[in-house]
């Protein structure tokens, strides 16, 4: 049988997925909607 509270003991995190964890966090994706936004303030800027 397994014991919980001794495997929690043993238990050591991951650092490697912490660090990807953060850096997918931190990255700024576009959508479409503000790839469109971009489009139209460049459009007005041209005009």
């Amino acid at each position: 049988m397994i014991n919980f509270d001794e495997e929690i003991k043993k238990f050591k995190p991951c650092l490697e997925i912490e660090d990807t964890e953060d850096s997918v966090y931190n990255y700024d994706s576009k959508d479409i909607s503000d790839i469109l936004q971009e489009i139209l303030k460049e459009m007005k800027n041209t005009n």
